[in-house]
Protein backbone atom coordinates (compact mmCIF):
# COMPACT_ATOMS: atom_id res chain seq x y z
CA UNK A 1 0.00 0.00 0.00
CA UNK A 2 2.59 1.96 0.54
CA UNK A 3 4.84 1.86 -2.13
CA UNK A 4 1.33 2.05 -4.25
CA UNK A 5 0.75 5.44 -2.75
CA UNK A 6 4.37 6.79 -3.34
CA UNK A 7 4.48 5.92 -6.92
CA UNK A 8 0.66 7.29 -7.67
CA UNK A 9 2.48 11.04 -5.88
CA UNK A 10 4.55 10.62 -7.71
CA UNK A 11 2.77 10.41 -10.92
CA UNK A 12 0.08 12.77 -10.32
CA UNK A 13 1.79 15.48 -8.53
CA UNK A 14 2.09 17.35 -11.47
CA UNK A 15 -1.40 18.06 -12.02
CA UNK A 16 -1.87 21.65 -11.67
CA UNK A 17 0.81 22.52 -10.25
CA UNK A 18 3.25 25.43 -10.08
CA UNK A 19 6.03 26.35 -7.88
CA UNK A 20 4.76 26.71 -4.26
CA UNK A 21 1.22 24.58 -4.79
CA UNK A 22 1.20 21.32 -5.30
CA UNK A 23 -2.89 20.10 -4.27
CA UNK A 24 -2.29 16.38 -5.38
CA UNK A 25 0.56 15.90 -3.01
CA UNK A 26 -1.66 16.73 -0.04
CA UNK A 27 -4.58 14.48 -1.58
CA UNK A 28 -1.85 11.81 -1.11
CA UNK A 29 -0.50 12.41 2.39
CA UNK A 30 -4.32 12.32 3.19
CA UNK A 31 -5.13 9.08 1.99
CA UNK A 32 -2.24 7.74 3.10
CA UNK A 33 -2.51 9.07 6.87
CA UNK A 34 -6.22 7.67 7.11
CA UNK A 35 -5.47 4.33 5.35
CA UNK A 36 -1.61 4.19 7.23
CA UNK A 37 -1.56 6.67 9.96
CA UNK A 38 1.29 8.75 10.88
CA UNK A 39 4.09 7.59 10.83
CA UNK A 40 3.51 5.55 7.50
CA UNK A 41 2.08 9.25 6.19
CA UNK A 42 5.48 10.63 6.79
CA UNK A 43 7.69 8.52 5.52
CA UNK A 44 5.12 8.59 2.16
CA UNK A 45 5.57 12.03 2.12
CA UNK A 46 9.28 12.37 2.43
CA UNK A 47 10.03 9.68 -0.17
CA UNK A 48 7.48 11.34 -2.69
CA UNK A 49 9.55 14.59 -2.10
CA UNK A 50 12.90 13.30 -2.22
CA UNK A 51 12.32 11.15 -5.88
CA UNK A 52 10.46 14.58 -7.50
CA UNK A 53 13.61 16.88 -5.77
CA UNK A 54 16.26 14.30 -7.63
CA UNK A 55 14.57 13.05 -10.74
CA UNK A 56 11.85 16.24 -10.95
CA UNK A 57 14.42 19.07 -10.38
CA UNK A 58 11.58 20.15 -7.85
CA UNK A 59 13.37 22.60 -4.86
CA UNK A 60 13.21 21.80 -1.20
CA UNK A 61 9.63 23.09 -0.14
CA UNK A 62 8.88 19.10 -2.10
CA UNK A 63 9.96 18.22 1.72
CA UNK A 64 9.20 21.39 3.40
CA UNK A 65 5.96 21.39 1.77
CA UNK A 66 4.55 18.06 2.30
CA UNK A 67 5.86 16.70 5.55
CA UNK A 68 4.56 18.45 8.84
CA UNK A 69 1.20 18.30 6.79
CA UNK A 70 1.10 14.79 6.45
CA UNK A 71 2.23 13.88 9.41
CA UNK A 72 -0.12 15.73 11.45
CA UNK A 73 -3.17 14.69 9.47
CA UNK A 74 -2.58 10.99 10.76
CA UNK A 75 -2.37 12.98 14.41
CA UNK A 76 -5.54 14.46 13.72
CA UNK A 77 -7.05 11.40 12.57
CA UNK A 78 -5.97 9.32 14.94
CA UNK A 79 -6.18 11.08 18.02
CA UNK A 80 -9.95 12.39 16.69
CA UNK A 81 -10.41 8.67 16.20
CA UNK A 82 -11.24 8.31 12.84
CA UNK A 83 -12.53 11.62 11.62
CA UNK A 84 -11.87 12.25 8.51
CA UNK A 85 -12.45 16.49 8.45
CA UNK A 86 -9.64 16.01 11.31
CA UNK A 87 -7.08 14.86 8.67
CA UNK A 88 -7.93 17.11 6.36
CA UNK A 89 -7.63 20.05 9.06
CA UNK A 90 -4.09 18.35 10.02
CA UNK A 91 -2.83 18.34 6.61
CA UNK A 92 -4.08 22.50 6.03
CA UNK A 93 -2.10 23.49 9.52
CA UNK A 94 0.78 21.15 9.13
CA UNK A 95 1.24 22.47 5.56
CA UNK A 96 -0.52 25.63 5.13
CA UNK A 97 1.23 27.31 8.35
CA UNK A 98 4.30 25.14 9.30
CA UNK A 99 5.56 24.00 6.21
CA UNK A 100 4.72 27.12 4.61
CA UNK A 101 6.53 28.95 7.41
CA UNK A 102 9.65 26.81 7.26
CA UNK A 103 10.10 26.62 3.65
CA UNK A 104 11.05 30.33 3.78
CA UNK A 105 14.95 30.22 5.18
CA UNK A 106 15.10 26.91 3.36
CA UNK A 107 14.27 28.50 0.08
CA UNK A 108 15.89 32.05 0.95
CA UNK A 109 19.10 30.52 3.01
CA UNK A 110 19.79 27.24 1.26
CA UNK A 111 18.37 27.99 -2.39
CA UNK A 112 18.97 31.47 -2.35
CA UNK A 113 15.84 32.30 -3.57
CA UNK A 114 15.61 36.17 -2.95
CA UNK A 115 12.38 37.97 -2.31
CA UNK A 116 11.12 35.99 0.41
CA UNK A 117 9.02 36.72 3.67
CA UNK A 118 8.05 34.45 6.50
CA UNK A 119 4.45 34.27 5.15
CA UNK A 120 5.65 34.54 1.65
CA UNK A 121 3.74 30.76 1.23
CA UNK A 122 1.52 30.53 3.60
CA UNK A 123 -1.41 31.91 1.09
CA UNK A 124 -0.16 29.56 -1.82
CA UNK A 125 0.35 26.31 0.23
CA UNK A 126 -2.80 26.89 2.26
CA UNK A 127 -5.01 27.19 -0.66
CA UNK A 128 -2.99 23.67 -2.22
CA UNK A 129 -4.10 21.76 0.82
CA UNK A 130 -7.98 23.16 0.46
CA UNK A 131 -8.50 21.61 -2.91
CA UNK A 132 -5.97 18.59 -2.34
CA UNK A 133 -8.14 18.18 1.09
CA UNK A 134 -11.58 18.54 -0.25
CA UNK A 135 -10.70 15.84 -2.84
CA UNK A 136 -9.53 13.21 -0.46
CA UNK A 137 -12.34 14.26 1.82
CA UNK A 138 -14.68 13.42 -0.78
CA UNK A 139 -12.91 10.44 -2.32
CA UNK A 140 -12.34 9.06 1.71
CA UNK A 141 -15.96 9.65 2.56
CA UNK A 142 -17.11 7.83 -0.60
CA UNK A 143 -15.22 5.37 1.06
CA UNK A 144 -16.59 5.36 4.57
CA UNK A 145 -20.04 5.18 3.12
CA UNK A 146 -20.23 2.11 1.04
CA UNK A 147 -17.86 0.34 3.71
CA UNK A 148 -14.84 0.09 1.80
CA UNK A 149 -12.59 2.55 4.18
CA UNK A 150 -13.55 0.34 6.57
CA UNK A 151 -12.65 -2.71 4.87
CA UNK A 152 -9.40 -1.84 3.43
CA UNK A 153 -8.12 -0.47 7.11
CA UNK A 154 -8.78 -3.97 8.47
CA UNK A 155 -6.88 -5.40 5.38
CA UNK A 156 -4.00 -3.75 6.54
CA UNK A 157 -4.89 -4.47 10.36
CA UNK A 158 -4.37 -0.84 11.03
CA UNK A 159 -7.18 -1.10 13.99
CA UNK A 160 -6.21 1.29 16.01
CA UNK A 161 -8.92 3.68 15.68
CA UNK A 162 -11.83 1.22 17.31
CA UNK A 163 -9.68 -0.19 19.58
CA UNK A 164 -6.79 -0.54 22.44
CA UNK A 165 -3.98 -1.73 19.93
CA UNK A 166 -2.55 1.23 19.08
CA UNK A 167 -2.19 2.67 22.85
CA UNK A 168 1.80 3.56 22.24
CA UNK A 169 1.09 4.97 18.75
CA UNK A 170 -1.79 7.22 20.07
CA UNK A 171 0.42 8.17 22.52
CA UNK A 172 3.51 9.09 20.62
CA UNK A 173 0.80 11.05 18.20
CA UNK A 174 0.01 13.26 21.40
CA UNK A 175 3.30 13.91 22.88
CA UNK A 176 4.22 14.86 19.19
CA UNK A 177 1.06 17.47 18.76
CA UNK A 178 2.96 19.32 21.94
CA UNK A 179 6.33 19.42 20.21
CA UNK A 180 4.86 20.49 17.14
CA UNK A 181 3.30 23.55 19.13
CA UNK A 182 6.13 23.96 20.59
CA UNK A 183 7.69 24.87 17.52
CA UNK A 184 5.15 26.52 15.81
CA UNK A 185 4.82 29.30 18.97
CA UNK A 186 8.98 29.87 18.77
CA UNK A 187 8.44 30.23 14.90
CA UNK A 188 5.65 33.00 15.49
CA UNK A 189 7.41 34.32 18.41
CA UNK A 190 10.22 34.75 15.80
CA UNK A 191 8.48 36.20 13.03
CA UNK A 192 6.64 38.73 14.69
CA UNK A 193 9.73 39.84 16.93
CA UNK A 194 7.65 38.79 20.57
CA UNK A 195 9.76 39.79 23.29
CA UNK A 196 7.90 39.19 26.56
CA UNK A 197 8.92 36.40 28.41
CA UNK A 198 5.62 35.06 28.78
CA UNK A 199 5.81 33.39 25.28
CA UNK A 200 9.28 31.25 26.83
CA UNK A 201 6.63 30.44 29.61
CA UNK A 202 3.67 29.34 27.40
CA UNK A 203 5.94 27.54 24.93
CA UNK A 204 7.36 25.61 27.21
CA UNK A 205 3.83 25.01 29.14
CA UNK A 206 2.41 23.75 26.08
CA UNK A 207 5.18 20.97 25.42
CA UNK A 208 5.01 19.81 29.11
CA UNK A 209 1.37 19.80 29.14
CA UNK A 210 1.16 17.23 26.22
CA UNK A 211 3.66 15.11 27.35
CA UNK A 212 1.86 15.07 30.69
CA UNK A 213 -1.63 14.07 28.77
CA UNK A 214 0.53 11.31 26.91
CA UNK A 215 1.50 9.90 29.67
CA UNK A 216 -1.81 9.86 31.77
CA UNK A 217 -3.74 8.58 28.36
CA UNK A 218 -1.08 5.69 28.30
CA UNK A 219 -1.56 4.72 31.76
CA UNK A 220 -5.65 5.07 32.12
CA UNK A 221 -5.45 2.64 28.61
CA UNK A 222 -3.24 0.47 29.78
CA UNK A 223 -5.19 0.16 33.35
CA UNK A 224 -8.68 -0.72 31.29
CA UNK A 225 -6.64 -3.52 29.12
CA UNK A 226 -5.67 -5.20 32.91
CA UNK A 227 -9.10 -4.47 34.23
CA UNK A 228 -10.39 -6.74 30.84
CA UNK A 229 -8.14 -9.27 31.70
Amino acid sequence: MLSMLIALGVVISPILRVEGMCPMAHLINIICSVLLGPWYSLLCATLIGIIRMFFMGIPPIALTGAIFGAFLSGVFYRVSNGKIIFAVLGEVIGTGVIGAIISYPVMAFIVGKSGLTWLFYVPSFTFATIIGGSIAFIFLKKLYKNGMLKKIQNTISDKSYDDNSGIVSNTASIASIGVILYFVIRIIVSVFELTAPIWNYISNFVVISFILISIIYYFINKSKRWIKK
